[in-house]
């Protein structure tokens, strides 16, 4: 069974290529940091297969973050993702959603920011509109009119064998002005085929010859895709030691600890006294580290 991996393939006569995302364990964890209503757990889903085929765009080192606000019931959906496939997520959210809530019913009058974030060069930030009926509609009308090409997404959540699963594909033009609108709706019609299933659990070159066994692909080596958080406790006491002491002394008094908690992973880091003093002696002395 595929899991937590991207293949890249290409079409070789018809100067179209594509994507495929298979998550379970990566999925999982992200939707497990907190008890998210279904219809988000679905939102999440996408989002992150959707993150992670873009980051398969970058032909740099660097980051894509997408970020979905709003004033609707989820003010918040965020995931980000590095050329190293490394992904976290999180969202936040008030009240109730229903199982059946559409992006729009979360999300209210909101937008997606997409922000690449290249560890040389400049940093970009596109805000797109949530014009379509799903996310992968809104994707598609980014691509058509950020980037001039044309692009599909199929964006899948779902239950297999007992565990919750995402997947995607997405099949883009090649930018060298020879492909032909004709054999782009031809890959379209195929793909429109896949069955969750399908996406779930077969390995890509099976997936992908019975999608398009009558096509030349070219398949390249896959590359794993797995959650990466990156808090610590060290970087939570580097957080503490930025709040003025005397504020952090009334916590102590107050509760007698402090805890730091990462929406992301869903770990708790907590301080007692002890941990603060050393803490802020070390910041002193420039060490600012616990051990």
């Amino acid at each position: 069974m595929a899991s937590n991996v991207l293949n890249r393939y290409l079409f070789e006569d018809l100067s179209v290529r594509g994507e495929l995302v298979q998550l379970d364990d990566a999925y999982q964890q992200i939707i497990s940091s907190k008890e998210y209503p279904a219809a988000l757990q679905k939102l999440l889903g996408e989002l992150l297969v959707s993150t992670t085929l873009l980051t398969a765009t970058l032909k740099f080192e660097g980051s894509i973050t997408m970020q979905l606000q709003g004033d609707g019931p989820v003010s918040l959906a965020v995931i980000n993702g590095d050329h190293d496939q490394k992904i976290r997520g999180v969202a936040r959210f008030e009240g109730e959603i229903a199982d059946d809530a559409t992006i729009h019913d979360m999300m209210g009058k909101g937008y997606l920011v997409i922000t690449i974030d290249p560890k040389k060069g400049e940093r970009y930030q596109g805000i797109v509109a949530l014009e379509g009926d799903n996310l992968a509609e809104v994707l598609e009308g980014y691509f058509a009119n950020s980037e001039q090409l044309k692009t599909r997404l199929w964006l899948r959540t779902g239950e297999h064998e007992g565990k919750a699963h995402a997947a995607g594909m997405l099949i883009q033009v090649v930018p060298d002005g020879t492909g032909s609108p004709d054999d782009f709706e031809h890959l379209e019609q195929l793909t429109n085929t896949v069955k969750n299933e399908e996406l779930f659990s077969l390995e890509a070159s099976k997936l992908l010859y019975r999608l398009y066994n009558q096509e030349k692909v070219r398949l390249f080596d896959p590359q794993p895709v797995e959650f990466f958080c990156g808090c610590s406790r060290e970087r939570s006491g580097a957080a503490i030691v930025t709040i003025d002491r005397a504020e952090v002394n009334d916590i102590l008094a107050e509760i007698g600890s402090i805890s730091l908690h990462c929406d992301y992973c869903g770990t708790n880091y907590s301080f007692n006294s002890a941990d603060v003093e050393e803490l802020f002696s070390h910041a002193t002395s420039g060490e600012n580290k616990l051990h």
